[in-house]
This record gives structure tokens, C-alpha cells and sequence, in this order.
């Protein structure tokens, strides 16, 4: 008896019409996720470049990077102010790690940074040189 007066028939459209809405909503939230979604950036779209393991460097420098796709780098060593030293490459990369040798010696003793540029990325990391 308690149940026959709770699920009435206008109980019932109700019910129908509470669900409609939070279905309704719930198509709308997720449209608007994919929207936002389809502005963020893809790392797929940049170089990891990795730090030197130690904090003073000596001798033959190992630079390491990563590409998730074809990409033309241009690695550069640049001085305490910024100025370009050295351009240790400027071409194009399959995609994988890479490594990029560098004589230190030809450098002063003294701090200096090392920059990897491709057509939508610059990225600049210090090192300091010790050459005893």
C-alpha cells in the first residue's frame, strides 16, 4: 500500500525527468572537458633535455636529449651573459635519444650554460667548468 502511493505516476515522471537532466549534464560536462582538452599542449611536441650528472665539469662533456618525433636542434653553448660560444649542432634528429659531445677545454674555468632550440622550444640549463 506504501508503495503503490510512493511510485505514482507523477512520482514517476519526475523521477524520468531528474535522471534526464543529470544525464543531460553530464553529456554537457564532458563536451566542455574535450574542449578545454584540445588546447593543451603534447610533449610529444618537444625535446627532454636532461642535466649534466655532476656539478663541475671536466674534460669531454656528454649532452643528452630525447625527441618523441623528427626534429631540427640547434645546441648551442652560450656564456654567463647569454652570448652564443659555441654551435655544437644544427640539424635535423630522428626521433630517440641522442647525445652530443663537447670538449670542455675549450672553455675557460667559469660558469656557463648549454641550450637546446628547435622550432617551438628553447631550453637553457647551467653548468660550471673546472678544468683544473
Amino acid at each position: 500500500m506504501i508503495l503503490a502511493t510512493f511510485f505514482t505516476t507523477k512520482n514517476a515522471i519526475m523521477f524520468l525527468f531528474v535522471t534526464l537532466f543529470f544525464l543531460i549534464g553530464m553529456i554537457i560536462y564532458r563536451k566542455v572537458l574535450s574542449k578545454f582538452k584540445k588546447g593543451q599542449v603534447s610533449l610529444n611536441d618537444f625535446c627532454v633535455l636532461y642535466s649534466l650528472e655532476k656539478n663541475e665539469q671536466t674534460g669531454e662533456l656528454e649532452f643528452y636529449f630525447t625527441n618523441e618525433k623528427k626534429k631540427h636542434v640547434v645546441f648551442e653553448i652560450l656564456s654567463e651573459n647569454e652570448e652564443v660560444l659555441h654551435k655544437l649542432t644544427d640539424q635535423e634528429y630522428n626521433q630517440g635519444g641522442h647525445i652530443i659531445r663537447f670538449d670542455s677545454k675549450a672553455l675557460a674555468n667559469g660558469t656557463y650554460f648549454y641550450q637546446l632550440r628547435t622550432e617551438n622550444q628553447e631550453t637553457k640549463k647551467r653548468m660550471v667548468i673546472n678544468n683544473a
